[in-house]
């Protein structure tokens, strides 16, 4: 006999999770999910790894790269890692200065998952001989959350 699934344990039906969703368009027309933190009452850190980021240079149209660290701690929400990654894929065709993705990537997570902090580094491989890094955070960090440091090496090749 088929097990029933419970509507707790259901992803809700406007979610991407567990559907064939192709790449969006852009990033604002980009679905960014969030799903219930089963933890609401307790401040600890989110971090989500993305060191194959891309977007466009706006005036060339030639590709950057960078290495981005997302770091934050819930409140009511988590971000649904699959939207995440589909939201910055979003970026590979689309025109914009590294601050502008950097900070960009930052306000809408904020909008859109309420946390009660959250920081981005955005650590861009050079163009021009320079690399970019932007850093990004909302207020103060809660008392006794521990946040690692976000690991990329100053640019050497980031290797």
């Amino acid at each position: 006999m088929a097990r029933k699934s419970s509507k707790k344990n259901s992803p809700d039906a406007r979610l991407q999770l567990g559907k064939q969703v192709g790449m969006p368009a852009s990033p604002e027309a980009a679905q960014l999910d969030r799903v219930p933190n089963p933890h609401p009452k307790d401040n600890y850190l989110v971090r989500f790894v993305a060191p194959e980021f891309t977007s466009l240079c706006p005036i060339t149209a030639q590709p950057d790269f960078a290495h981005l660290v997302i770091d934050y701690v819930p409140d009511q929400w988590l971000v649904e890692s699959k939207a995440l990654k589909l939201y910055l894929s979003s970026f590979r065709n689309h025109g914009a200065f590294h601050e502008d993705c950097t900070v960009g990537i930052g306000k809408r997570l904020v909008k859109e998952i309420r946390p009660r902090w959250l920081r981005i580094g955005g650590y861009w491989y050079p163009r021009g001989g320079i690399p970019i890094d932007v850093f990004w955070q909302t207020g103060k960090l809660p008392s006794g959350v521990w946040v690692p440091d976000q690991g990329v090496p100053p640019y050497r090749g980031r290797g």
